[in-house]
């Protein structure tokens, strides 16, 4: 089926949003099937998919999404670990099976629209996500490039066997909160061959908050063979992570001036377990900390006045403290790094547990500084070795760092080498 073939519903070509809407209402009575969309520029409204869907989006194809909060009907979603009413996304599919979006066109999301709402604090409702797959199943994503997105790029909500593969995302850096890739609660996901370029993180698993009625561990992830390019991070776990996160591998990826590049955030309250993270054969370049995790993340909900989310003394074990264990990092090369060549900080009532770097060389350089952990109060970091406190069993043999100014590594009596 193509749509052109539904060109009478696309008032004269400036708005297809009831061609999609007919043409995949017929498809749906068939029981599904293949939504064509040919080259050229087609302004439309949300485009919601359902069970044994294709929409191919062929070379030379532009779908640009209106600029106007009245083309996203209200649906109750998911954003940042609430349950809210938010706008639908731009493609968006719930509780459905075998829906792929490929193609090697252009989702564009036109998010300034969306962006300037932002600033402005003029936004009742959260913005549309450029693609949304909620509680789906065999869904994949491919060969696209999607651009401008108003919020997080891709936003699989507690699917299973996903697969985004040869994607092309890019966002202005300026972008609030244009997340490149964002599995939430999800399992099962292959993430391969993408060329990422955001305004925030480009990868960050994610599985609710402690305020998320029902969290999903996200876990079975692979990401390989990608490439990341600015961002505030290359692969974030969290801070939505109450549901837990298990069994991640990254392996055979580039990073080129990512504020971070592998990185962890959560904090007491938070609650949840990652565990099992293998990562191996990076490249980073121009990375302000190759390495963060962090427990003491200050981000939403966290209460700055209060005692608990901040306190370096330790605090009852408890269903609200967070874990992180088994933790495996080998040939890594690194260079241009400005903050830190690592930086890890766990609770002194919980240290991260089970760290092993192996064949991992870090290169100092001048430039950019913030600060490495994102925490209140961290400390003043600029070219410094591995930065450690509250860590045990810990494996750094084959580590190199160049260019530090002081130790390699900067720990205290909360670490424990083995």
């Amino acid at each position: 089926m193509n749509i052109r073939e539904y060109a009478a519903y696309s008032c004269g070509g400036a708005d297809w949003t009831q061609a999609f809407i007919h043409a995949i209402d017929d498809l749906r009575a068939q029981g599904g099937g293949v939504l064509t969309v040919p080259a050229g520029d087609y302004p439309t409204g949300s485009i919601r998919l359902y069970d044994n869907m294709t929409l191919e989006v062929q070379s030379g194809a532009r779908l640009a999404f209106h600029q106007d909060d009245k083309a996203y009907p209200l649906i109750l979603g998911e954003y940042q670990g609430d349950v809210l009413m938010v706008h639908q996304s731009c493609i968006y599919a719930q509780d459905a099976r075998n829906i792929t979006v490929t193609g090697y066109g252009t989702l564009d999301g036109q998010g300034e629209y969306w962006w300037e709402k932002v600033a402005k604090d003029d936004l009742p409702h959260p913005r549309p996500h450029l693609v949304c797959f909620h509680r789906c199943e065999h869904v994949v994503l491919e060969n696209l490039t999607l651009i401008n997105s108003p919020v997080w790029t891709v936003h699989p909500l507690r699917c299973r066997n996903v697969v985004c593969r040869g994607l092309n995302i890019c966002n202005p850096y300026h972008s609030p909160n244009t997340d490149g890739i964002d599995p939430d609660g999800c399992q099962d996901v292959r993430i391969s061959d993408c060329t990422i370029d955001v305004g925030d993180d480009c990868i960050a698993i994610k599985s609710g908050t402690e305020l998320t009625p029902a969290r999903d561990c996200s876990e079975r992830i692979i990401i390989t063979n990608c490439h990341f390019i600015c961002g505030h991070g290359g692969v974030v776990l969290g801070s939505e992570m109450s549901g837990g996160v298990r069994n991640v591998v990254v392996s055979s990826c580039v990073f080129y001036g990512t504020d971070r590049g592998i990185r962890l955030k959560t904090r007491r309250g938070r609650g949840g377990v990652v565990e099992g993270v293998q990562i191996s054969n990076l490249v980073m370049e121009n990375v302000v900390c190759p390495f963060v995790f962090n427990m003491y993340y200050g981000g939403r909900v966290a209460k700055p006045e209060e005692k608990y989310y901040w306190d370096k003394e330790p605090h009852p074990v408890d269903e609200r403290t967070p874990q992180l264990k088994d933790v495996f990092i080998t040939g890594v090369r690194a260079r241009g790094c400005t903050a830190a060549a690592a930086f890890f900080y766990g609770l002194p009532e919980m240290p991260v547990q089970g760290i092993t770097m192996k064949d991992v060389i870090v290169e100092m350089g001048d430039g950019y500084v913030e600060e490495a952990g994102m925490m209140a109060n961290s400390p003043d970091l600029r070219r410094a070795g591995i930065y450690m406190r509250n860590a045990v069993n810990v494996d750094l043999r084959g580590v190199e760092v160049h260019g530090a100014e002081g130790d390699w590594l900067v720990a205290d009596d909360s670490v424990k080498l083995v």
